[in-house]
């Protein structure tokens, strides 16, 4: 990581921090970090490097997605409303899970959470609505299910047995 980089990421979790966000995406949980060291950990390290690598796959897909709309509405077809709502909402997951990656990185419990019920209720959801028959072109239908497959990978990194050692389930209070 370049040393503006790191400014940056320093800079930001200062803000978040400031404006309590820890506290009001994870509830109570919200200040419960893990251990440092097991941040550290080669295993931690490589699992969250898989995981930024599968983010960045998705928003590829997802940009694509909207770039193949446009390119089909300027060439006169016809886009259903369903594509660009859909390409907007896999944006937009796709940046939530980026937040909750990058506050797991740095312990946080909560995102971690998130992270993984995020990466097992949407696949789930977007290949049911895939199968209605008629939403969206065939090329949209791929495109949910490349999705799929890539928040697949995310839940599998982050359900492996290092992992799950890793953020161990808070104790209640």
């Amino acid at each position: 990581m370049t040393q503006q980089n790191d400014g940056l990421g320093v800079l930001a979790d200062r803000i978040w921090c400031r404006l309590h966000l820890d506290r009001l995406a994870g509830g109570r949980q919200g200040g419960y970090v893990i251990r440092e060291d097991m941040l550290d950990h080669p295993d931690t390290v490589r699992s969250f490097r898989w995981i930024r690598w599968l983010l960045v796959a998705e928003t590829v897909v997802g940009a694509a997605a909207v770039v193949i709309a446009v390119l089909l509405m300027h060439a006169g077809q016809t886009v259903p409303w369903a594509v660009w709502f859909r390409a907007t909402v896999v944006l937009l997951i796709t940046l939530t899970l980026y937040v909750f990656a990058w506050r797991a990185q740095v312990g946080y419990y909560w995102a971690y959470q998130r992270m993984r019920l995020f990466s097992r209720i949407f696949p789930i959801v977007t290949l049911v609505v895939a199968a209605v028959p008629g939403l969206y072109p065939f090329w949209m239908v791929l495109e949910q299910i490349v999705f799929s497959v890539l928040m697949v990978g995310i839940g599998d990194v982050l359900t492996s047995d290092h992992m799950r050692a890793t953020f161990p389930k808070p104790v209640r209070r």
